[in-house]
């Protein structure tokens, strides 16, 4: 099998690897002249994104970069980067890098000609149409990790500040118009970055798929993005250069935040509020949280995780799937508990209120009370 496409589903995508050679046709095709390049602090001096550069420059088109962007960008981030594109003249946004630089880049694009704070667009009913849509920047996604999938989402999270509270910022303006999927980039990724944005990318296809929501297109991309991380993770983390694990990684994290259009729940109500708090790694955190989660909504997710287990090869239905999960998270290195990744227990009210509020909460297939969170970051503690 070629490992090459170019997909329209959910928007135009370039997949394959060396496809970061055809950016310049991408600028084109999204009528850049003068593209801004937003990527994040740890990645802006690496070679592949001074190779994007000197790419860009080669097509007479600058390289405008910046990368103040913090692990959990904020909006002091979006702040600057906005004055930074408005500054420079430029007329579009390629948003580079892990969750955080394209996060951050997408924002950037979507809040250059806003005159509203961006707290007013947060994913709440129809705060969106409150945005000038007209003078949203377009967007290029290029994708530096295999976890997030924010490459094909419509939305971004940024970190309140002041209240360290994450916010969902919603808008289908935000959909980057072109993405270009080369999975050479994922090569020099560290082991834990791998593990932890690789289980991201499962942890979206798990919710999806336990989200009581009518969306079979989404529980079929799901399904098989489930198969695909546990085919490919274990060997893109054993060898980084195994081009064809970093391909299906790839794949798997843009199928997982397509499929989770469904709908998230748990796992990601309380990795929300952790990571804003305590500044962990998002995918990680998800990857702690997740065989606690599997427990609490055991009642009402075994049946259809039968069915996975039967897919992905596992014995024993819904408890082989659950001590698959703690499996794949050991010998990943992940941590237990997230006590181990600096949670408190008399932190556990600040985390529940975080929760409570977080858009998430909607996909679980069980109802997210104060109690029942608090109960759930107790297990998981």
């Amino acid at each position: 099998m070629t490992l090459v496409g170019n997909w329209s589903y959910p928007t135009a995508i370039k997949f394959g690897a060396g496809r970061i050679k055809e950016l310049p046709e991408a600028c084109a095709a999204a009528g850049m002249k003068r593209p801004l390049l937003v990527t994040d602090k740890g990645l802006a001096d690496l070679p592949i994104t001074l190779t994007t550069l000197d790419i860009l420059e080669a097509a007479g088109l600058g390289r405008g970069l910046f990368s103040d962007v913090d692990p959990n960008p904020n909006e002091k981030n979006l702040e600057t980067g906005v004055a930074a594109y408005n500054e420079g003249g430029h007329d579009g946004v390629i948003a580079f890098g892990g969750g955080s630089g394209l996060d951050l880049g997408k924002m950037v694009a979507f809040m250059a000609g806003q005159n509203r704070p961006v707290w007013d667009f947060e994913d709440i009913g129809d705060w969106w149409t409150r945005a000038d849509a007209d003078v949203i920047a377009p967007i290029i996604a290029v994708p530096t990790t295999a976890g997030t999938g924010s490459e094909v989402g419509r939305a971004s999270v940024i970190t309140n500040s002041a209240t360290h509270a994450k916010k969902i910022i919603f808008h289908p303006k935000v959909l980057p118009t072109v993405v270009i999927c080369d999975p050479e980039l994922t090569v020099g990724m560290p082991k834990f970055i791998t593990a932890g944005t690789g289980l991201d990318a499962f942890a979206h296809c798990v919710e999806a798929f336990s989200s009581p929501h009518y969306h079979p297109m989404s529980q079929g991309i799901a399904l098989e993005g489930m198969r695909l991380v546990k085919e490919y993770l274990p060997r893109a983390y054993a060898d980084g250069t195994d081009i064809e694990a970093r391909a299906q990684m790839m794949s798997a994290a843009a199928m997982g935040a397509t499929a989770f259009q469904k709908g998230l729940g748990a796992i990601h109500a309380m990795s929300h509020p952790v990571g804003a708090v305590f500044n962990t790694h998002h995918g990680t955190t998800n990857a702690v949280c997740m065989p606690s989660v599997l427990e609490f909504n055991a009642p009402f997710i075994a049946g259809r995780f039968d069915t996975v287990a039967a897919y992905l090869g596992i014995e024993g239905g819904f408890d082989g799937f659950r001590a698959f999960a703690q499996d794949l998270n050991d010998n990943l290195g992940i941590p237990r508990r997230l006590s181990d990744l600096g949670v408190t227990e008399t932190s556990i009210p600040e985390l529940v209120q975080g929760a409570l509020v977080d858009p998430s909460c909607g996909g679980n297939p069980i109802e997210l009370t104060e109690d029942n969170l608090t109960a759930l970051f107790k297990a998981a503690l």
